[in-house]
């Protein structure tokens, strides 16, 4: 595996490092935001791991320039930003996993391997899924409710397309956690119900309501609760 890692703390960088070439992990490192857009450009990484603030261009931009030019490449933001605004907007970069510092080594390898083992080609799905008046291109990406498009994030995007594409059947939010985020966090968060309650503002402004909440189970999207 082959790992980029940009992170100004220069003490912590090398002992994350060390720790991953001790499990046989290359590791190249960048401790500003520039010079890691620039090895991005001129190398291929297989995971990206991202502090927040780190000069010359923040975490979020840098994730999100990632995504928008390799957007295969998984990115793991690990910062000492842990509040739930902070992560909801690193998902909404586009990253992968969010990991606050102080962290144990363990879980960041842990979570780099989950990473780079789940990060594979899913099942091809139709062009288009649909839901009564509810339609998603899976090709453009693109979403209609009622004949109206529908302006969506990338994370709000995939949380649908995966809902339309499990449509009658209960989803749990540990699974909406490793199908749409990729890997297993922290399940006392609750970022899921966020991204729930910003599909729920932009596909069910009129009825039938097609998103329902199965209490103490998960979620499911269908013409009936």
């Amino acid at each position: 595996m082959n790992v980029l890692l940009v992170e100004d703390d220069v003490e912590l960088a090398q002992f994350i490092q060390k720790g991953l070439q001790s499990e046989g992990i290359s590791v190249s490192m960048a401790f500003d935001g520039v010079i890691g857009r620039s090895m991005v450009n001129e190398h291929r990484f297989d995971v990206v791991v991202l502090d927040v603030n780190i000069p010359g261009m923040n975490g979020y931009d840098l994730c999100r320039y990632v995504k928008q030019n390799w957007p295969a490449i998984p990115v793991i933001l690990l910062t000492a930003l842990g509040s739930l605004d902070n992560k909801v907007l690193g998902f909404e970069s586009g990253a992968d996993d969010y990991l606050t510092k102080p962290f144990a080594f363990k879980e960041l390898l842990f979570r780099l391997k989950a990473l780079a083992r789940r990060h594979s080609p899913r099942p091809l799905l139709p062009q288009r899924l649909q839901l009564l008046d509810l339609e998603l291109d899976t090709q453009s990406h693109q979403v209609w409710r009622a004949g109206q498009r529908i302006n969506l994030t990338a994370r709000e995007y995939a949380l649908l397309e995966y809902l339309l594409a499990n449509q009658g059947r209960v989803v749990s939010r540990v699974s909406i956690q490793e199908n749409v985020w990729d890997v297993h966090f922290n399940t006392n968060t609750n970022v899921v119900d966020v991204y729930i309650n910003y599909l729920r503002r932009k596909i069910d402004t009129v009825d039938p309501k097609l998103l329902h909440t199965v209490f103490g189970v998960g979620y499911m999207i269908g013409a009936e609760p």
